[in-house]
């Protein structure tokens, strides 16, 4: 609308471009040459204090909105903001400043270049409440490719990377660390890419190679092997907060979330676009990558449901707020989620912003989908449910002919003189009589065992040889019910007849004694069977049906009862079990013990024939409108919110309320990647130079916003993310870049004159030594035992005893076997839980997104890695190892042979004269295993120098 008006001005004749002083050409600095013109010249009138025509000039919103009279700033428009037309005269009713000296035409000429590009307010702070904060925070500017810097000792530099580091040691005073040593080198890029230490014969071909281009090569070999994906996965897992459970207090298992997981290793061993890697996290199901939305479903979620309307909104408000928080600080470094109940105090991102981003994921919900098959493998899969459901009918039809038919003039309390028939049955509960032709069936529940009734699959099968389940609703069958449905996701009423067994996929009413469910069916068919069960899987004893009665429709639409639970024993929990009746032949019960036996191994490989590929993928519906919540609360709905994203930062995007639920998140997807988007590439290049060297450029690596640390290298951030788009978005290519560096290849000595000047090392004068990760400790153990299995991918192995406690309870494993020696990033994760033994080395519960891991010091990290039992079994495994290994060398003295071979392993060197007689002198007194512990628990393993 400004620029709606400032264009009618200049129509008009009221502004002109020539006569208004030139704009200067040269970039424009508002600290230096804007700020403190207005300090000198406008601020006595348009500051803090007094803000004449409610126009004020020390923040950047308040000057955008204008004021009266006309006064106005167009961001990037000098000729349409009325501000120049003022200071220049061209309005001689209103020149500016009124009182004193007029602005020259250079000072016009600099404000004119000052608005044309953007019209920035530096890092300054708005604290404007109605409004967003401007974007002008130096990562809200566009990313630029800065010429590398002039340096006195250029001959040190090997690529732009090091001109940039060696620019800011030469401001300071410092030089940078010699280069480090070619043992320490590989050992160290090794343990950097593949999180395992190198082989003793890498080591020596590495040191032996004269080659000027073997280190070169090393990288290369490095950055090629498949042990590099599963270290580079885990950083990545720990951004997004993947876990295997679902967290709060059940915390139960995701068995299928794995899949992404492998996901994450592939796109890094693959070196996939990076851009394409955020694209299949949130859209992967439209780019023929299903296996990335895992994404969106990777964090916590409460299965918990409630009655209360306020709980549930809430419950699903926070679900989507834990997705909009992660991806704006997984993919953009920004506090997103701050802006749930108001504008955010810092950065410019609106309450609105926040619900447009809402309404991009309002029809994800967490669950299972199915990875696709091949046409011919879906096509036998097809085939085989078709099979198993043909013979389970089979079954089913044997099971009833040897079943007793119902005696209905029976009462509870007078069975007569037959045997009763067995009581229901909560996997299996079946109901023989006379043939009845019929288009309906319905089951009254009379009484439970205290619970909500629960019933899956109601099915009711026809008679002949072709008989079938009549009431599927494959088959046309239409279920209704009488009372309330529970309301849960796993319990619907169209689950009651959809072929599908299973808990997870049945009805459940909220009425506990006489409701009803019924299943009508298109034509009338002869039927004789009635089978129904409250769990087809798994033996469940609560909302169990202990007292039924069920009917048919007729031709006359009369409802015929045609069997009850009268004649049926008692329901008790220690006869759940039961299927055989008493007062059979021994040939009888061995039939149908063979029989039911057949019928539930049918059962369970027909659910997993049906399930196909299941992957904790989410799922989604139709999105339902988004409102504006006034301060976040789900009762207190304001406005509709269309999708969109945050309106300030990168291009605008807005989306119409029409667009589908994947076309939203495409456009997101679109508009994170937009190399526009100034933030993306930025925070993912931060990422991988912390991952190199401990710290990132940025020190906050998922908040670039105003609270979060400035850059120490701006300039290099910005040529990285350059580098990083103009390269098709390998990450591989960027790391290269790193390793290959100067800065890399330092030592990491120490030096005192260099550490009073830049204690942290924030400069980078040596390379920063690092505490080695949980994983990278627990694979090379591992690793060094000759433990280590390399199987890659799949479910993930356990480090906590099996449970089936509706709250699980994770309890350690005491003994470890071979299922268990897989890399650590295989292990099946719950969240909020810890391994055992290698938690302690703070590793992430995934309860919260953990962008940098802390590095701390524990006595319970010495005291698990001296003396916890796999230790202990690794340290035997580890001495078995090297005595086997040096057997095959012919050597004399086998023990100081073992000893050099463990140094070698251990740090990629061989041990000085006293580390040798001192190993040795232990090893012969306790063992060779003692020396293994010993060398576990150095700080030299346990560190990256």
């Amino acid at each position: 609308m400004r620029a709606f008006v400032g264009a009618c001005l200049i129509l008009t004749g009221t502004i002109c471009a020539e006569e208004l002083p030139p704009a200067s050409e040269r970039p424009v600095v508002f600290s230096r040459d804007i700020e403190p013109l207005f300090k000198k010249r406008c601020l006595r009138c348009h500051g803090p204090k007094r803000q004449r025509s409610e126009f004020r000039l020390d923040r950047r919103q308040a000057a955008l909105k204008g004021g009266l009279s006309g006064l106005s700033i167009i961001a990037g428009d000098s000729v349409g903001s009325a501000l120049i037309s003022h200071v220049a005269g061209v309005k001689p009713f209103a020149v500016m400043p009124p009182e004193g000296k007029r602005l020259s035409a250079g000072e016009i000429g600099l404000l004119r270049a000052w608005i044309d590009q953007g019209a920035s307010f530096g890092d300054q702070e708005d604290s404007v409440d109605d409004e967003p904060p401007s974007p002008s925070h130096w990562a809200f500017r566009s990313i630029f490719r800065p010429p590398p810097p002039s340096v006195n000792r250029a001959v040190w530099t090997r690529n732009p990377i090091d001109a940039f580091i060696l620019a800011r040691l030469e401001s300071a005073g410092l030089k940078p660390s010699p280069p480090a040593d070619r043992r320490t080198l590989i050992r160290r890029s090794s343990l950097i890419l593949l999180g395992l230490p190198p082989t003793p014969k890498e080591v020596e071909a590495f040191v032996a190679d004269p080659e000027p281009n073997a280190y070169e090569k090393l990288v290369d070999r490095f950055l090629a092997s498949p042990r590099y994906g599963e270290r580079w996965a885990r950083h990545w897992l720990d951004v997004i907060r993947f876990a295997e459970t679902y967290g709060f207090e059940p915390n139960k298992p995701r068995d299928n979330a794995w899949p992404f997981r492998d996901y994450v290793i592939e796109v890094f061993n693959d070196d996939r676009p990076y851009d394409e890697f955020f694209r299949d996290q949130l859209a992967g199901d439209a780019f023929g990558e299903p296996r990335g939305t895992g994404y969106l479903v990777a964090g916590p979620q409460d299965q918990v449901e409630s009655p209360n309307l306020e709980l549930t909104l809430n419950k699903r408000a926070n679900e989507l707020h834990d997705i909009v928080s992660t991806t704006g600080s997984a993919f953009l470094g920004l506090t997103v989620g701050c802006a749930r109940c108001h504008n955010h105090k810092f950065d410019p991102v609106s309450q609105r912003d926040y619900y447009a981003l809402t309404a991009v994921f309002a029809g994800i919900n967490h669950g299972e989908r199915h990875l696709p098959l091949s046409p011919a493998a879906e096509e036998e899969r097809l085939r085989e449910i078709a099979a198993c459901r043909k013979q389970l009918n089979r079954i089913i039809g044997e099971l009833a002919q040897a079943s007793p038919l119902p005696r209905l003039e029976t009462t509870t309390s007078g069975l007569g003189a037959q045997s009763p028939r067995v009581p229901v049955n909560a996997r299996f509960t079946l109901d023989r009589f006379a043939p009845v032709t019929a288009c309906a069936v319905r089951l009254t529940v009379l009484e439970t065992n205290g619970m909500e009734p629960c019933v899956d699959e109601l099915e009711v099968f026809s008679t002949g040889d072709d008989s079938h389940n009549v009431a599927a609703a494959a088959a046309g069958g239409v279920p209704s019910a009488s009372g309330t449905l529970i309301g849960h996701r796993r319990h619907k009423q169209r689950y009651i007849n959809d072929g599908w067994h299973g808990n997870g996929r049945s009805w459940v009413s909220k009425e506990i004694r006489n409701v009803w469910v019924q299943i009508d069916w298109p034509e009338l068919t002869q039927v004789d069977t009635v089978v129904w069960a409250r769990g087809r899987l798994r033996q469940r004893s609560d909302r169990v049906t202990t007292a039924y009665r069920i009917e048919l429709k007729t031709e006359s639409g009369e409802w015929l009862v045609v069997a009850n639970s009268a004649d049926r024993e008692p329901w008790t929990k220690d006869k759940e079990s039961k299927l055989v009746s008493s007062g059979l032949s021994d040939a009888e019960t061995a039939t149908l013990t063979r029989l039911h036996t057949e019928r539930q191994e049918l059962e369970k490989r027909l659910a997993t024939l049906q399930k196909g590929r299941p992957a904790y993928l989410g799922q989604f519906t139709a999105p339902p409108t988004t409102h504006l919540l006034h301060r976040g609360d789900p009762l207190q709905k304001r406005e509709p919110v269309t999708p969109g994203a945050i309106e300030r930062v990168g291009t605008q995007l807005q989306m119409a309320e029409e667009t589908s639920e994947q076309e939203r998140r495409i456009a997101l997807a679109r508009w994170i990647n937009d190399t526009a988007n100034p933030l993306t590439a930025r925070v993912f290049v931060n990422r991988l130079w912390l991952y190199h060297f401990g710290a990132g450029i940025v020190n906050t690596p998922s908040d670039f916003g105003v609270n979060g640390e400035r850059p120490s290298h701006p300039e290099l951030l910005d040529w990285l993310a350059s580098e990083l788009n103009s390269s098709g978005g390998s990450i591989k290519h960027l790391q290269r870049l790193i390793l290959l560096s100067q800065t890399y290849r330092q030592s990491s000595r120490p030096d005192e004159a260099a550490r009073a000047v830049d204690a942290q090392n924030r400069l980078l004068w040596r390379f920063p030594p690092q505490r080695l990760a949980a994983e990278p400790i627990r694979d090379s153990i591992l690793w060094l035992s000759g433990s280590l299995q390399t199987q890659m991918g799949g479910p993930g192995y356990h480090v906590f005893e099996a449970n089936n406690n509706y709250v699980r309870v994770y309890k350690p494993k005491q003994e470890y076997s071979i299922a268990e020696w897989r890399r650590m990033v295989y292990q099946y994760k719950p969240r909020m839980e810890q391994d055992a033994i290698f938690g302690v080395f703070d590793c992430p519960d995934a309860a919260q997104v953990v962008p940098k891991r802390a590095r701390s010091t524990t006595p319970l990290q010495a005291l698990n890695l001296l003396n916890s039992g796999f230790m202990m079994q690794q340290a035997e495994r580890c001495a078995e190892r090297l005595l086997q290994d040096v057997a095959r060398e012919n050597n004399d003295n086998k023990m100081s042979a073992a000893v050099r071979h463990a140094f070698q392993l251990a740090f990629a060197r061989a041990p000085n004269r006293d580390e040798l007689a001192a190993a040795v002198r232990v090893a012969k007194e306790h063992g060779l295993h003692a020396v293994c512990r010993a060398l576990f628990n150095t700080n030299e393993f346990l560190h990256v120098q």
